[in-house]
């Protein structure tokens, strides 16, 4: 199975280990009324042994993201990563029960990966390959 267009990574790197079994979703920006901005829910998924999650949206183009209605379009989305009970499942107590990290797909050709950095007391991220 192909890849969707948007994937995420998590590392935790106390451990230097991949964080399995971390909820993720994806969320899709839309202009409210009187100036409120909305993400309404587009897609999840559950990082795998090794901290990855490649199939949260269908492969792009197919038959099956356009019988969902899961094409990516340009604009903003949001991916929320809640580490909060992988942390717990370890013994530890974690500042971060969620990360929210919001980015631009400007162009929808391209893949867009999001990798997670992510310790009980930080995190960082980047734009990945």
């Amino acid at each position: 199975m192909s890849k969707g267009p948007i994937t995420c990574h998590i590392l935790d790197v106390s451990t230097g280990r991949p964080a399995a079994g971390v909820d993720v979703n994806i969320q899709v920006y839309h202009k409210g009324q009187r100036g409120i901005d909305i993400f309404s829910p587009f897609a999840t998924g559950v990082t795998d042994a090794d901290g990855r999650c490649m199939d949260m949206l269908p492969p792009r183009g197919s038959n099956e993201a356009r019988l969902q209605q899961k094409e990516v379009g340009a604009g903003l989305y949001k991916i929320v990563f809640k580490p909060k009970e992988y942390f717990e499942k370890t013994g530890r107590k974690c500042f971060y029960p969620w990360v929210e990290i919001t980015f631009e797909v400007e162009n929808t050709e391209e893949h867009y990966h999001i990798p997670l950095l992510i310790s009980p007391y930080s995190f960082t991220t980047y734009r990945g390959s």
